[in-house]
């Protein structure tokens, strides 16, 4: 599995269902300047799929109050996308989710995300978190069914924006408010002794 941590997130163009209707064209770099949650899942109708889809629904006010978006893709169609999200939640379907899903239907996202498992045809959970200048700051992949922590992803986020603004590091489970060090022995020595 390729590490794309510290290089420029591959771009793409594709259709994509937003806000839970239109069928778009969308393209990454169109969010050029923002964060981005960019989430793989192996395919509409399925069982772990949906609860993490919503999960995200839950979430997208937190993600977008931190100036990020959310972007969901799989290797369906746009139209499976459609079919899906008119589908109600009690029926396993994803009504309500307003984010971009993409429909990576040549597979070629998931390619060069590296998270296409080649003897199913789909994508296994990937995860990455792109700055604002389109690097791949954080990426994490689970197996089929090992759903995700959308929690994690946030204090992800909250831990790249941090640094960002202060120059301190986030230590092992930091959370916002928490103590964070300077990147060096001295800070390394005074997070451990105070």
């Amino acid at each position: 599995m390729a590490v794309l941590v510290g290089k420029k997130a591959p771009d793409f163009s594709a259709k994509a269902v937003v806000n839970g209707s239109e069928v778009d064209e969308f393209t990454l770099s169109d969010l050029s300047g923002k964060y981005i949650l960019l989430f793989f899942y192996p395919l509409d109708f399925t069982f772990v799929c949906p609860t993490e889809l919503h999960a995200f629904q839950e979430k997208e006010e937190e993600f977008k109050s931190r100036g990020a978006c959310v972007v969901g893709c799989s290797v369906d169609s746009h139209f499976s996308h459609l079919n899906w999200l008119q589908t109600p939640k009690s029926q396993g379907g994803i009504e309500g989710v307003k984010y971009p899903v993409v429909a990576d239907l040549t597979k070629s996202i998931a390619k060069d995300y590296d998270v296409l498992k080649e003897d199913e045809g789909i994508a296994y959970r990937g995860l990455f978190l792109i700055d604002k200048e389109g690097v791949v700051r954080h990426q994490v992949v689970n197996d089929l069914p090992l759903g995700r922590s959308i929690d994690e992803a946030l204090r992800m986020l909250d831990a790249l924006i941090f640094f960002e603004k202060n120059g301190e590091v986030c230590p092992a489970n930091w959370q916002e408010g928490k103590k964070s060090m300077k990147p060096d022995q001295d800070g390394l020595t005074d997070y451990f002794t105070s």
